[in-house]
């Protein structure tokens, strides 16, 4: 009885760790990987401005062009940058030794980032840098603090002047009228080249690829998942008609 209950407890452990989540406020995503459009403009950001340094080392170029529908000609043109083949591994030719002194630890490798930290964990993340003249990058986060990576997307966001309220839900002041926390960052530092809303809906869109690449097989799994379900609903009407026969003359 022991070993079963200790089995059965290292059964849920990784669901217990899974459920305590993250220990700072982070804002709601969830994943659409029906929605094509949004995943091929997620792989144009993230090719664009993550694969410098972050490699997906455990996809394939020709996957991801099949998944997303995008012609395998296109997609080499325009969103390999390394020379690779369209059949190759999406790794980056920057050197693990180097990108560890420049940042203190080499960049992980993102292809299952979203399945060890969460969706809305990387929603957040991407949205949350902010200045902070204290580190040696010029930038902080308010959901990874100290956090070693450049804000690679200053150009897109801007650089928020104080820390963004990430988890927090706007509402609205019944004296004045007010929209509070209408926008994740109330003061800007630097401006950049979309709104808030536009860099909110580019963010969701990278995140929703990531979580793709954690998981390319989601929408088949759960299509599956339908059948196997029908199938064990009709088995177990054969299975309760077969037990019933075997037991009517048992008394």
């Amino acid at each position: 009885m022991r070993k079963l209950i200790f089995g059965l407890f290292i059964t849920i452990l990784p669901a217990l760790g899974l459920a305590a989540g993250s220990s700072v406020p982070l804002d709601t995503m969830e994943p659409d990987h029906a929605n094509k459009a949004s995943l091929q403009r997620g792989a144009a950001l993230f090719t664009n401005y993550c694969m410098g340094c972050h490699s997906a080392e455990f996809a394939r170029y020709k996957r991801v062009s099949d998944d997303l529908d995008i012609p395998a000609k296109l997609y080499e043109e325009n969103l390999i940058f390394t020379g690779a083949k369209i059949g190759e591994l999406m790794k980056v030719s920057m050197n693990k030794d180097q990108s560890a002194d420049w940042f203190g630890n080499p960049p992980p490798d993102l292809t299952l980032e979203s399945r060890l930290r969460g969706e809305s964990w990387v929603y957040s993340y991407l949205r949350g840098f902010y200045k902070d003249d204290s580190r040696p990058l010029g930038v902080n986060n308010v959901v990874f603090e100290n956090v070693g990576m450049p804000h690679v997307l200053v150009s897109l966001q801007g650089l928020c002047a104080v820390e963004p309220k990430i988890g927090h839900s706007a509402s609205v002041d019944p004296l004045s009228g007010n929209v509070n926390n209408a926008d994740a960052c109330p003061e800007y530092a630097i401006e950049g080249s979309m709104s808030s809303a536009e860099f909110d809906r580019a963010m969701y869109d990278l995140t929703n690829f990531l979580s793709y690449m954690g998981d390319p097989v989601k929408l088949e799994r759960e299509r599956l998942g339908i059948f196997v379900l029908i199938f064990v609903a009709i088995f177990f009407v054969f299975a309760y008609l077969l037990n019933r026969e075997y037991w009517k003359d048992v008394h």
